[in-house]
C-alpha cells in the first residue's frame, strides 16, 4: 500500500478515485509546522537559523500520517505546485524522517486521471531551492512583523501588526486617499447633438455628435451661461457632414486567466471579492462531484502568473471551436500569449481541465457561484483560442456656421473572439450566453453605443445635410481618481511586483481584519487607524512602505527560488539596519494619536460632538469627553429616503456576512429593506423609493423606481419606472449630479448593492 499525502480532504476524495485501491490518500490539512507563535524563533547568531514547532491542532494530524507512513511501502507527497506547497511537502518529509535525497514528490497542475498518472511516473525529490525562497519569505515576514508590531503596540494602539506585503498594500491605499482628498474639483460642459439622417424616402435615421470646436478652436464650456449661448446658437446653424474616415483594426482576443486576471474579472463582472474567488477557484481545482463522472478538478491550478498552455489543451480548444463554431473561427496557427517577467512558465493559465466540459454540463452539479465562476474561465479560456475580430471604426465631422461636431461609430464586421468574450457583456449567467456559450449581441454590443461612446452610425454621404433633433447640454465635474477596489490593488499590486499570485487575496483581509481599512461598497477605503500607521511607517521605515524595495525583495525571492542567490545572505543583508531602526525608534518616537473621525451628532448626555469609533463587532458612535463621558451609541447612516410602508426612515446597516443593505428606520416593526443604494427621491408613479440598479452592462448606475425588483402575483415588475438621461442629472445626497459621477463609479456602486 501506498500513502498519498494531500492539504485537503476536497483533494483527497478526488485522488482516491483516480487512485484505486493501491493507494491510501490522506489529508494534511494545511502546513504542519511554522515558527512559533509565542516567540521569535529566528537564531540570529547561527545564520538565521529557523526553529519550527507543530501547528498547535495538528499534533493529532502528524500522529496518524507518521503511522500510516510506516506501514506504506512508500510515502508520496502531493502538494500544491508552488512554492507554499513545496514547503508543506518539506516540512512533512522532515516529521516522517523521509530521506532528503528521497524522490517522494508528484506535482500536478490539474486533478485529473491523465494528470496525476503522468505525475505518478515522473516522481522526484524535494526541490530545496524552492523550500529556500519560501523559507526566506516566511522569515522576513516574522522579522519585519515580530520586530515591527510590538513598535506599533506601544506607539499606536495595542493589537496591531505590520507586514511586509501587507505594509505596501495599505500605502497604495493611503495615497490614493490623499489624492482624492487634495483633488480640487472643477466644473465644465459639454454639447452633444441628435442629428438626423434621411434616407430620401422619409425614413430619419438618428446619431449622436459632440461639440468639439467653435470658431475653429478646441471648445472649452467652464459654465452654465457659456453652455446656454452656444446651445442656442447650434439650434440655428445649418448642419452637414464635412467628412467621413473609416479604417478597419483587428482586435486580437486576450490570453487566459492568470491569478490576477481572474480576480480582477471575477470582480468586474461577477463582482466577488478577491478573497471570495480564490476560494471558489480551490473548490473546481481540488474536484467537485459532476454526476456519473464522480469528483474530478475542473480547473487548473488557479495561484499562476503565467499565461502559457499546454498544446495539448490548446488543441483541444482547436478542435472543439472548429465543431461548434465553424472553422472560420479557428486561426491559421494556435494563439501564444507572453506572460510577464518573472513569471513562472513551468506553470500553465487557469483553464479548464477539459474542454469538453462545458459550463452548461455541470451547471446542475455546481453551486450558483460555483458555475459562474467556472463560466467565466472556460469562456475566456476558449476566446484566448479564437481568430481576432475585425472591427470598423469610423469618425464622422459635421460642420455648420462655426461649429464642428463629430461623431464616433464602430461596427463588427467579423465577430471573432467575440462570439465568446464580449467586453461589455453582461454577468455569466444574467442570460447573456445562449446554449453553446456565445455571448448574444456581442457584435450588437459592439455597435451599439458604448463605454466609449461608440455607436452605430447611419449610412452618411459628405456633404449630406442634417437634421437636428435636441441639443444637450450636460454638466461635469473633474474627478478625482477612483479609490481601490479588490480588482484595481491587485491590478496595481502585480504591475509594481509585490506579492505574488498566492498573495493577493489574504493581503486585503488582512488589512480589512486588522481595520487598517473598510469597504464602502466595493470600495477599500482606510481608516484613521490605517493612516496613521502608514504615517509612521514613512517617517521611521521608509523602504518597508517603499514600492520599488518591496519589489527588490520579491525579485530576490525569484533568485533564491532559481538558485542565484542564498537566502541567508538575503536576509542578512536586510537584518541589522532594520534592528537598529526599530531600537532608534522605540527611543525616539512618540505616541501616535489616532484622529477619530467627527460627527455632526451631539452626545445625548454631556452635549459634546460624537466621534466614530471601532468596536469588537464594528463602528460606533462614543463621546469625544471620553472617559469623562463614557455615553455610546450604534452608528446610524441616514440615505434621506423615505420606507415606502410605514413613511419611517431608511437607514445604511450591514448584514452579518459584511454586506451594506438599506432597511427601515423602525426595524423590527417595520421590515422593510432593499439591496440597491436609494438616491433620496421616490417615483413618480408609486412613490416607493429611487434606486441605483445594479448590473455590469450598460444600464448599471442609472436611477429605477425599487418596484423593478419586486414582483407582482403575475411575475412581472411591480413598477418599471426609469428615469431618462436629463432626469439622473438631479444632485446626488454628497451634492454632485449623476452626470458628475464616473460611469465605472457607478457600476461599481450599483454592483456592491446587488443581491
Amino acid at each position: 500500500m501506498k500513502l498519498v499525502i494531500v492539504e485537503s480532504p476536497a483533494k483527497a476524495r478526488t485522488l482516491s478515485k483516480f487512485l484505486g485501491s493501491s493507494y491510501k490518500v490522506r489529508a494534511s490539512m494545511g502546513h504542519v509546522r511554522d515558527l512559533p507563535i509565542t516567540e521569535f524563533g529566528i537564531d540570529v547568531k547561527n545564520g538565521f537559523r529557523p526553529r519550527y514547532t507543530i501547528i498547535r491542532g495538528k499534533t493529532r494530524t502528524v500522529k496518524e500520517l507518521e503511522s500510516e507512513a510506516k506501514q506504506a511501502a512508500q510515502v508520496l507527497l502531493a502538494t500544491d505546485p508552488d512554492r507554499e506547497g513545496e514547503a508543506i511537502s518539506w516540512h512533512l518529509s522532515q516529521l516522517l524522517g523521509l530521506p532528503a535525497d528521497q524522490p517522494c514528490r508528484i506535482e500536478f497542475h490539474e486533478v485529473t486521471r491523465r494528470a496525476v498518472q503522468q505525475a505518478l511516473d515522473h516522481v522526484r525529490p524535494i526541490d530545496q531551492r524552492l523550500v529556500d525562497a519560501q523559507q526566506a519569505r516566511r522569515i522576513l515576514d516574522r522579522v519585519v512583523g515580530y520586530r515591527l508590531s510590538p513598535l506599533l503596540w506601544k506607539k499606536v494602539r495595542r493589537g496591531l501588526s505590520a507586514g511586509r506585503v501587507q505594509s505596501v498594500a495599505l500605502r497604495l491605499i493611503c495615497d490614493r486617499e490623499d489624492e482624492i482628498e487634495a483633488f480640487v474639483s472643477k466644473e465644465y460642459w459639454t454639447i452633444d447633438a441628435v442629428l438626423l439622417a434621411g434616407d430620401g424616402v422619409g425614413a430619419q435615421a438618428s446619431f449622436v455628435a459632440r461639440l468639439v470646436a467653435y470658431e475653429g478652436k478646441e471648445v472649452e464650456i467652464p459654465d452654465e451661461p457659456t453652455a446656454t449661448r452656444l446651445a442656442g446658437e447650434l439650434e440655428q446653424a445649418a448642419l452637414h457632414v464635412a467628412a467621413i474616415r473609416s479604417s478597419r483594426r483587428q482586435r486580437r482576443a486576450p490570453p487566459p486567466f492568470t491569478t490576477s486576471t481572474l480576480q480582477q474579472e471575477a470582480a468586474r463582472r461577477l463582482g466577488f471579492t478577491a478573497r471570495r474567488t480564490m476560494q471558489l477557484a480551490q473548490q473546481l481545482y481540488e474536484g467537485l462531484d459532476v454526476g456519473d463522472e464522480g469528483p474530478v478538478g475542473l480547473i487548473t491550478y488557479m495561484r499562476t502568473d503565467s499565461v502559457h498552455v499546454a498544446d495539448e489543451a490548446r488543441q483541444a480548444a482547436r478542435q472543439y471551436i472548429g465543431e461548434h463554431f465553424g472553422p472560420e473561427f479557428v486561426p491559421e496557427r494556435p494563439n501564444v500569449y507572453k506572460s510577464g517577467k518573472g513569471a513562472q512558465e513551468a506553470h500553465e493559465a487557469i483553464r479548464p481541465t477539459s474542454v469538453e466540459r462545458h459550463p452548461e454540463s455541470v451547471k446542475a452539479y455546481l453551486n450558483r457561484d460555483q458555475w459562474r465562476l467556472y463560466d467565466l474561465i472556460w469562456r475566456r479560456f476558449m476566446a484566448s483560442q479564437m481568430v481576432p475580430a475585425l472591427v470598423e471604426s469610423t469618425v464622422v465631422e459635421v460642420e455648420g456656421g462655426p461649429f464642428r461636431l463629430k461623431a464616433t461609430g464602430s461596427t463588427v464586421i467579423k465577430p471573432g473572439y467575440l462570439e465568446l468574450w464580449a467586453p461589455h457583456a453582461g454577468a455569466p449567467g444574467s442570460g447573456t450566453q445562449d446554449a453553446d456559450g456565445r455571448a448574444k449581441g456581442a457584435a450588437e454590443s459592439e455597435g451599439a453605443e458604448d463605454e466609449e461612446g461608440r455607436q452605430a452610425l447611419p449610412s452618411l454621404m459628405e456633404g449630406q445635410p442634417l437634421g437636428l433633433r435636441e441639443v444637450q447640454p450636460r454638466q461635469h465635474f473633474t474627478q478625482p481618481p477612483p479609490r481601490y477596489n479588490d480588482a484595481s490593488l491587485v491590478k496595481t499590486m502585480e504591475e509594481l511586483g509585490i506579492g505574488r499570485p498566492s498573495t493577493y487575496a489574504p493581503t486585503i483581509e488582512t488589512l480589512l481584519e486588522r481595520r487598517y481599512c473598510q469597504r464602502d461598497g466595493p470600495r477599500l477605503v482606510p481608516t484613521p487607524l490605517g493612516r496613521a500607521v502608514v504615517r509612521l511607517l514613512k517617517e521611521q521605515f521608509p523602504d518597508i512602505v517603499d514600492v520599488e524595495f518591496t519589489a527588490r525583495m520579491e525579485s530576490q525571492l525569484d533568485a533564491i527560488e532559481a538558485g542565484k542567490l542564498e537566502w541567508q545572505r538575503v536576509i542578512a543583508e536586510f537584518y541589522p539596519g532594520f534592528e537598529s531602526r526599530i531600537e532608534q525608534a522605540m527611543q525616539t518616537v512618540g505616541r501616535v494619536a489616532v484622529q477619530d473621525e467627527v460627527t455632526d451628532e451631539k452626545c445625548e448626555v454631556c452635549g459634546r460632538p460624537m466621534v466614530i469609533k471601532w468596536g469588537r463587532f464594528g463602528q460606533f458612535l462614543a463621546c469625544s469627553g471620553y472617559p469623562e463621558c463614557k455615553h455610546t451609541r450604534p452608528l446610524v447612516r441616514h440615505t434621506g429616503a423615505r420606507c415606502p410602508r410605514c413613511g419611517g426612515e431608511l437607514l445604511e446597516r450591514r448584514s452579518r456576512r459584511g454586506r451594506v443593505f438599506y432597511g427601515c428606520s423602525r426595524y423590527p416593526t417595520c421590515t422593510y429593506t432593499l439591496w440597491q443604494r436609494p438616491v433620496g427621491r421616490q417615483c413618480p408613479r408609486c412613490g416607493r423609493p429611487l434606486v441605483v440598479q445594479g448590473g455590469r452592462g450598460k444600464s448599471a448606475g442609472q436611477v429605477v423606481c425599487a418596484g423593478w425588483y419586486e414582483k407582482t402575483e403575475q411575475g412581472e415588475r411591480a413598477c418599471d419606472y426609469r428615469e431618462s438621461a436629463q432626469a439622473r442629472e438631479a444632485p446626488q445626497a454628497d451634492g454632485r449630479p449623476q452626470a458628475a459621477v464616473p460611469a465605472a463609479e457607478r457600476r461599481e456602486e450599483a454592483g456592491a448593492a446587488a443581491p
